[in-house]
């Protein structure tokens, strides 16, 4: 992989990128300083060398009516490269997981499940379990979010 360079014009692009997508080539120029043919090279560049990788609306989980958040760990019933290629495309083809990490530590997998209730995780977690072979799960429902952002930290840039 070839080493990507960021100047901090391309920083202050990203980080209005980050914030609305939707903002007008026009403006985000204006306020980094270029004219708007050489922002919007800029932006192509990035896009094409993969910084920028997808344009999405977010949406609300909570006016969605999803507003129960369920932390699923996964201990493996196997570690066989076989097993574990299986597990990533069994767990990853549920609509409720979110997000899905392989870890270190006691657990090998962790689930980020969005669902509307309790009946609902429980739904999902018998459709799991009964799917797959693992050697333990154990859930944790978050109360409150305290922090949700899906804007990346450019600080070190």
């Amino acid at each position: 992989m070839k080493n990507i360079s960021i100047d901090s014009t391309d920083k202050a692009i990203l980080s209005f990128l980050q914030e609305n997508v939707e903002i007008p080539v026009a403006d985000i120029a204006e306020q980094v300083g270029l004219t708007t043919t050489p922002c919007w090279r800029r932006i192509q560049r990035l896009q094409k060398q993969g910084v920028i990788s997808k344009k999405v609306a977010l949406l609300s989980a909570q006016k969605l009516g999803l507003t129960m958040t369920v932390f699923v760990q996964i201990k493996a019933g196997r570690h066989d490269g076989k097993w574990l290629d299986k597990f990533a495309q069994y767990a990853s083809a549920f609509d409720e997981v979110v997000e899905f990490y392989r870890m270190s530590g006691e657990y090998d997998y962790l689930l980020k499940v969005l669902v509307t209730d309790m009946a609902s995780f429980d739904y999902f977690y018998k459709r799991f379990v009964n799917g797959i072979d693992v050697k333990d799960v154990t859930s944790s429902f978050a109360m409150e979010q305290i922090k949700y952002a899906t804007a990346l930290p450019l600080n070190h840039l």
